[in-house]
Parts: C-alpha cells; structure tokens; sequence
C-alpha cells in the first residue's frame, strides 16, 4: 500500500537530520532556509519484533518486513498560502501525503540560525497552522457557493454539505484546524472529498538536545499545552542523537549508547510505529520456509481486501482464508502443532483481519 507520511516544519528545525535517519537517503541538511526545495523520498522499513519471533520459529529463506513512505518537504515561511517563498510547492507536497509529522525546534544552540531569531515551538507550529488553516478556508468557501445554491433548491444532501461546511469555515476562522470538527459517518465521505489540509492526522515531533531526549524540557511541556485540544501525538526526540547512533557500527554499540542516555530503542523506530499508528495501518504475517513476510493492511479490512494487497486475483478469485493467530503459533510453535491442536481457523468473506494475524488464503481465477 503505497501510503506517506510528510515531513514539515519551518526551516532549520532538524527535518532534514531526522529524515536522513529514518531512510538511506541523504538530504542536503544545510544551515539556511529553503535546503529541502524538491521534496525528498524515503521508503523506510517498519520495525517490527513481532515478525523477528515468528521468523525464529519458521526459520525461513527470507524476512519481508513492511515499509511506509516518509517525504521531507521543504521548509516553509509565512504567506505559504499566498504563494510566499516556496509556499504552493510546499502545500501541494503536502496535500499529495496521507498524514503529517510536524518537527518543532525544541532546544537552544546559537550556531543554528533560527528563521525568526528565537526559539518558541509554539509560535513555530501556529505559523504553519495559519498558513494551512488559510488555505483550507479558501478551499471550503469556494465549495460554499455551489452547495448553497443546491440547498436552497431543497437538495437534502447539499444542505448537509453546506452545514458541515459552514462548521469547517467556524473552526478555520477561529485558528483551529479541520481535524478538531466533529463528523458523523454520513458526512465522512464528503470530508475526505474536500482534501482538507488541516483535516490529515498529525503527530508533533519535539527536537530536542541530549540533555533532554529522556524526560523532554519546558519547551516540549509549551507543546504538550498549546496542543491539548486537538488529536494529535507528541513524540520527543534529539535528531542530532539519532544521527550519532546511525554512525554506529554494531547493534552493541548502539544498545550502548542507548543505555547511557536511558532509552530502550531508538527515536527513529519509535517515530516510524507512531508514523505506522498515525496512517491507521495494521500488519498481518504470511509464513512458510520461503519467506516470513509482513503485509500492511488498512485496520478495517475484511479477509479478500487482505488478499488483494498481495495480488488482485487473490481478491477476486477469493475462497476462504486460514487464520493462525499470532499468540498462538508463539505457543505451539509451529504452523502444523497450531493444526494438531485444532486451533487453525477457516474464515470467510466477512472476516475482519485482526492485527498480526498469520493468514494463507485459498483461492480460484
């Protein structure tokens, strides 16, 4: 499932660092404004433990783990929304990815120039809200006049259209975003219609110094505050660490170093999961001695939809599926005591695919 999320962030925050993390790609990450122009692409591998355990057992001639797009847009200004700087490139770049991590400089060093001379990520992440909120208002209230005209005619559909975005143009002129409006399943689709920018999920992304990747600082602490009413994560990181331990050659000198700052796992394995959660995906196992691969799925998707990520004619031609589940096989350990002990399931088209569930599906073209 080619789904992405979009790095953003106004100039200097560390996007570029973190992104040369996260994928093999290396982005220029030069101290001025405007380094990233064209938007940086990066297929980077989903950590999973999960799909290690159950490759232990299979021992398989190849592991497949999953993947996610991350794009690194270029850093923006205001009066993106008028077309200032690199603005229509930046929203455009944005509006082509399904969810945003939003990175806010979150530490002090006064050899990395600041765009507007001061350190404050609440300032910094407004400044990239208007300009998104901006242009959201001007795609709602040209959506406006159609929808009225149809209302007054008596379209029932229309009329609920207009009322949503009558509630979308509240919100936007009040600083608030697309994601804060509330929407029944009936309005869902016409939503997801208007492709509202502010309406993607997000995570906050704090980049913060070595002193504070452990426990986070006051800046981190003004974020927490100045985004309590929307739906969002918050992650903390230090871009700069993450980049020091990418230089690291052993998995013992990276556990290590780790070690000594008191962390468990990286900030890039625990910012590409949340990335992972952030796009709403699932990940469900197929497992033979030829490959233990994992398949990324919408959280949602019935047993033939599952199929068709692996190929369309496995949609098509759908029979049934056989169903293994994940703590299962961990418990029998392998794929034929799970049968001996009758725990195989056998499902049909309504099956919900539940997260790590270990499938083969049965099927006729």
């Amino acid at each position: 499932m080619a789904l992405k999320c979009g790095i953003v962030g106004l100039p200097n925050v560390g996007k570029s660092t973190l992104f040369n993390c996260l994928s093999n790609a290396k982005a220029q990450s030069a101290n001025f404004p405007f380094c990233t122009i064209e938007p940086n692409v990066g297929t980077i591998t989903v950590p999973d433990e999960r799909l290690t355990k159950l490759s232990e057992l299979v021992n398989p001639e190849k592991i497949v783990p999953t993947t996610i797009e991350i794009v690194d847009i270029a850093g923006l200004v205001k009066g993106a929304s008028k077309g200032e700087g690199l603005g229509n490139k930046f929203l455009g770049n944005i509006r082509e990815t399904d969810a945003i991590i939003h990175v806010l400089r979150c530490f002090d060093d006064d050899n990395i120039t600041h765009v507007d001379g001061s350190i404050d990520p609440v300032r910094d992440k407004e400044i990239i809200d208007i300009e998104l909120q901006l242009k959201d208002l001007e795609t709602v209230q040209k959506r406006v006049e159609g929808s009225a005209r149809a209302a007054k005619a008596g379209d029932k559909v229309a009329q609920k259209q207009l009322a949503l975005l009558e509630r979308y143009i509240t919100a936007l002129e009040s600083g608030k975003s697309g994601r804060t409006v509330e929407v029944d399943d009936t309005d869902l689709p016409f939503s997801k219609e208007l492709q509202l920018l502010t309406n993607k999920p997000i995570l906050y992304v704090c980049n913060v110094d070595e002193s504070s990747v452990a426990e986070g600082n006051d800046y981190v602490n003004q974020v927490r505050e100045g985004v309590k009413d929307e739906y969002a994560e918050i992650l903390v990181i230090g871009a700069a660490i993450e980049a020091d331990i990418a230089e690291l050659e052993t998995y013992e000198e990276r556990q290590e170093f780790l070690s000594d700052l008191g962390l468990k796992e990286p900030g890039v394995s625990k910012l590409i999961k949340a990335a992972y959660e952030l796009l709403n995906l699932r990940t469900y196992f197929t497992a033979g001695v030829k490959e233990v691969r994992a398949w990324t799925i919408r959280d949602g998707f019935t047993a033939p939809q599952a199929a068709g990520v692996i190929h369309s004619d496995f949609e098509k031609g759908f029979i049934r599926a056989e169903v293994i589940k994940y703590n299962d096989y961990l418990s029998f350990g392998s794929e034929s005591a799970v049968k001996d002990s009758g725990k195989l399931g056998v499902e049909g088209k309504e099956y919900i695919v539940e997260d790590v569930d270990i499938m083969h599906f049965r099927f006729n073209v």
